[in-house]
């Protein structure tokens, strides 16, 4: 593929040009290329690199310094680790996060940051936002969701999908203009404290991942025979102690990423059906997300009703649901989290596990809100006349009565009616 066909592409585009833009600046392959695109193409008069730290880690922050000195930008920084663990992460813990088989992350990391550059964008006065999505993927709606919601007067640029461009077209262009592409497997990754993902958007059905690209997972070939024993600590469904240690929630993540990817733990490996209901094969590690969501779970069970654990499940996909679909701040996903956090007030707690080889194994487990009685339940206990239940058995059985006269009611009229 060659330069000009590309160039040319992007010329036929119209653009608003001379405007003052804000950047949602990670230092990776579109929000680099997002600079020069600005300068030679947008002939933007003024560039404000915004750059949110959500827990990318200090090798990937040192990586965006690097990248901002070759494209000559001073970015913003905005630390969010904390807003992200104590308001957007324990919610995802509480509504034990999953949308279908996905620990949504990146769906709340894109949101976060759209809102800070957002609002930075809007008290310097900025005409636009620029963000690097692509057309084929779901952070556009997220990232426009959210601008609209905290900046809805500002124009937002999304080149890589208003000039259609491929992946290859964008390693053209960014070597055409000098710019360091560091992608260790195409599509790059996206981490956070919670989630990594791998090569979003850009995994082929039966490619193989090299296991350099992992940062915490190990192969269960290279885990130890002895594995790792583990104790959580939850007040309120949030995990506060780790072995007995009282950590901030990053903290207990962080240790927890790397005790369980010992292990082997943490690889999803899935078809995702995305905003625009199109399947692609997403990778991600997660092994601190695995840990803690089945311990929360567990203690749910343990603590809750039967008929909240029920409605609750509900609750949980359609907030894994919105959160996917870049609606984090809608009035509906707020009014399902008062429903969560209710059910929360009785989830403390401690739940001890091995982590083995892949496997999360549960050893222990003590709580103070328990509803498991087994003076009351066990069948090696006396606790109740077990014959009190004859009636209530009868009781019960009644409509089953009624279905079988209606039943016999049919097969003499030659009908059938399908049971089971």
């Amino acid at each position: 593929m060659f330069l000009a066909p590309i160039l040319e592409k992007i010329k036929q585009t119209p653009v608003t040009k001379g405007q003052k833009v804000a950047v949602a600046f990670s230092g990776g392959l579109d929000s680099s290329l997002a600079i020069a695109l600005l300068r030679h193409i947008y002939e933007a008069k003024e560039i404000i690199p915004i750059t949110i730290d959500v827990g990318q880690g200090e090798e990937e922050m040192q990586d965006m310094h690097a990248k901002a000195a070759i494209l000559g930008i001073t970015p913003f920084i905005i630390d969010a680790k904390e807003e992200f663990s104590q308001q957007w992460l324990s919610k995802a813990i509480q509504a034990n996060s999953d949308y279908n088989g996905y620990p949504v992350s990146t769906s709340m990391t894109r949101q976060l940051v759209a809102k800070l550059v957002a609002l930075k964008a809007k008290e310097l006065e900025c005409d636009a936002i620029l963000e690097g999505s692509t057309g084929k993927g779901n952070d556009q709606y997220r990232m426009h969701n959210v601008f609209k919601l905290f900046a809805p007067e500002l124009d937002i640029l999304v080149p890589v999908r208003d000039f259609n461009l491929t992946r290859l077209e964008e390693q053209i262009l960014c070597k055409h203009w000098n710019i360091p592409i560091s992608e260790q497997i195409v599509g790059g990754d996206d981490k956070t404290l919670w989630c990594r993902s791998i090569a979003s958007g850009a995994v082929d059905l039966n490619q193989p991942i090299p296991d350099h690209v992992w940062m915490w997972k190990r192969p269960i070939s290279h885990a130890s025979d002895e594995g790792i024993a583990v104790e959580i600590e939850f007040a309120q469904g949030i995990p506060i102690a780790l072995n007995g240690e009282s950590l901030p929630l990053d903290g207990i993540i962080a240790s927890l990423n790397q005790l369980a990817g010992q292990q082997g733990i943490g690889l999803i490996d899935m078809f995702e059906d995305g905003i625009m209901d199109l399947k692609s094969r997403e990778v991600y590690e997660a092994p601190a997300a695995h840990v803690i969501l089945k311990l929360h779970r567990d203690l749910e069970q343990q603590c809750l009703t039967k008929d909240e654990i029920q409605f609750k499940k509900i609750v949980d996909a359609q907030w894994a649901y919105l959160v996917y679909h870049g609606l984090w701040f809608s009035p509906l996903k707020q009014a399902l989290d008062a429903f969560i956090a209710q059910t929360q007030q009785v989830l403390g707690g401690k739940i001890r596990a091995k982590l083995y080889k892949g496997n999360i194994e549960i050893l222990h487990r003590e709580s103070k809100y328990s509803l498991f009685a087994p003076d009351v339940r066990s069948i090696k206990s006396a606790s109740f006349d077990q014959r009190w239940c004859a009636h209530a058995a009868k009781i019960k059985g009644l409509p089953c009565e009624i279905l079988a006269k209606r039943q016999e009611k049919l097969s003499k009229e030659g009908c059938y009616e399908i049971v089971g």
